[in-house]
């Protein structure tokens, strides 16, 4: 069914990644005339155009030029694309509105939603729901005719995607109101953003992209915004033990539900961990769910994730078996604690999701082992001191490398503690990897969570992980 409010609007998507694909391929189907701009070349986005190939879409390549604003309806950005964007700011004074795929998708999707964001841990937290609501309704998007009136008729499905996978704007067109669409949402995303979903979950806000944001305020604002246009219906996510998290608790609409590891407060619904066991309450029952050493990933913020995604479940009216059964099955996620190899009885893990200090020292906190931590990348703008800190108090050993690794030293050079090791500089990551072998011992863990950004050398995390796992897994 053609969606009448983009037939025939001059759409402009700024970046051609999957993002900015999803959102071509739906518009163009729509009606809408869409240009697709990037900064970068024609033989730079090669794949993307061939992605395209079957897609109505004027390309504007190599540049960000103003005048493209001059036949633009509406601007859709996507999720790499700063507000400060020359273009952005100009269509800003021009009057043009701004979206997104996420916002776009809300604004189509049929069934209910489940949205997750934080600073940390949401790409984790957010499968493990995507996982419960698959053991809920089924793995497949079985179809089957209906030979009496020629309809089609399937079982409820879970979709889960958003910022993770492929953007859900991909599949808008299969839901069904029974269905259940869950995504993962980055304050980038939400920026643009006047759409709430049914279920909305800020798992913490903790320093973090401040050199997108500038500041923490304009960072928590972002996160707000998830919140901000729900309805009295709909349910609020939110932790009770961090403080960013707990302060948005003003900005909920209709019903809370909370997690964290102490008691739930008196009239609260929500998780919590008692006496090694998590716990689900509220409304005058209590429910255990399942022992802390059933959980198959390593640290307590892996605890934390666990009982988020419990509260979100609940929130969301999954069953609780189903949610029981993909909690003990749950093996984690590529890139975050991901176990890589025994190697002369070390223990190699890679955790290239770590885009932040504090993600690093909740890395750190997993594991009681001697460790070789491989610290570096792209600085954010980010403070170092407390990472440095407990790098003096738990890390036996520590290998610097990429952009960041002189403002690292020098937080680890002001740093006390009992841990007196002198940081080994590396040009690289694959250098990195040679210097950790030489110094990782029987009975220690080797640990890449590097708490700086990927784009120093790579494409992403996942390309820095990917490479990570190759040179460790050829170490001879």
């Amino acid at each position: 069914m053609m969606d009448e409010r983009w037939n025939g609007k001059r759409v402009t998507i700024l970046g051609g990644a999957r993002q900015g694909q999803a959102a071509a391929r739906w518009l163009a189907r729509h009606g809408a005339r869409v240009t697709v701009n990037d900064r970068r070349s024609g033989a730079e986005m090669a794949a993307a155009r061939a992605a395209l190939a079957d897609t109505p879409v004027t390309w504007v390549l190599g540049g960000h030029p103003l005048e493209t604003l001059d036949a633009t309806d509406s601007l859709c950005l996507s999720g790499g694309v700063p507000l400060d964007n020359p273009l952005v700011v100009e269509a800003a004074r021009r009057g043009i509105p701004l979206t997104n795929d996420t916002q776009i998708f809300m604004e189509a999707v049929p069934c209910p939603t489940v949205g997750i964001t934080g600073s940390a841990g949401k790409t984790t937290t957010t499968t493990l729901v995507g996982e419960m609501a698959k053991a809920a309704f089924g793995d497949e998007r079985r179809m089957t005719e209906d030979q009496s009136s020629s309809s089609v008729v399937r079982p409820p499905s879970a979709f889960t995607g958003g910022n993770i996978g492929d953007p859900l704007l991909n599949y808008v067109n299969e839901m069904q109101p029974g269905d259940l669409a869950i995504l993962e949402i980055s304050s980038f995303q939400l920026e643009q953003m006047t759409l709430s979903p049914n279920v909305a979950a800020i798992l913490n806000i903790t320093p973090n992209h401040l050199d997108r944001h500038g500041t923490m305020e304009a960072y928590t604002a972002a996160k707000r915004r998830i919140l901000e246009f729900q309805h009295k219906d709909d349910t609020a996510v939110l932790c009770r033990d961090d403080a960013g998290a707990w302060a948005e608790k003003k900005s909920a609409r209709g019903r809370l539900v909370t997690f964290g590891f102490g008691p739930l407060p008196a009239g609260q619904e929500g998780t919590f961990l008692a006496d090694g066991i998590l716990h689900m309450g509220g409304r005058s029952v209590e429910t255990a769910l399942l022992r802390r050493e059933q959980i198959q990933l390593r640290g307590d913020h892996n605890v934390m994730n666990a009982l988020a995604a419990f509260a979100i479940g609940f929130a969301a009216g999954l069953p609780l078996d189903a949610m029981l059964e993909a909690a003990e099955d749950f093996r984690g996620v590529a890139h975050r604690l991901e176990f890589v190899r025994e190697r002369d009885g070390a223990n190699w893990y890679n955790d290239s999701i770590a885009t932040a200090p504090e993600r690093t020292m909740a890395a750190i906190r997993a594991f009681d082992e001697p460790l070789v931590l491989l610290l570096g990348g792209r600085d954010k703008d980010l403070p170092w001191a407390d990472l440095a800190a407990l790098c003096r108090q738990r890390v036996d050993r520590v290998i610097l490398f990429g952009e960041a690794a002189g403002k690292i030293a020098a937080a680890l050079e002001q740093a006390r503690g009992p841990k007196t090791f002198t940081p080994e500089r590396c040009q690289g990551l694959e250098e990195a990897v040679r210097a950790a072998s030489r110094l990782a011992r029987p009975g220690s863990v080797v640990l890449l969570s590097p708490g700086g950004t990927s784009f120093d050398e790579f494409r992403d995390f996942e390309e820095r992980g990917e490479r990570f796992r190759k040179w460790v897994s050829e170490l001879s």
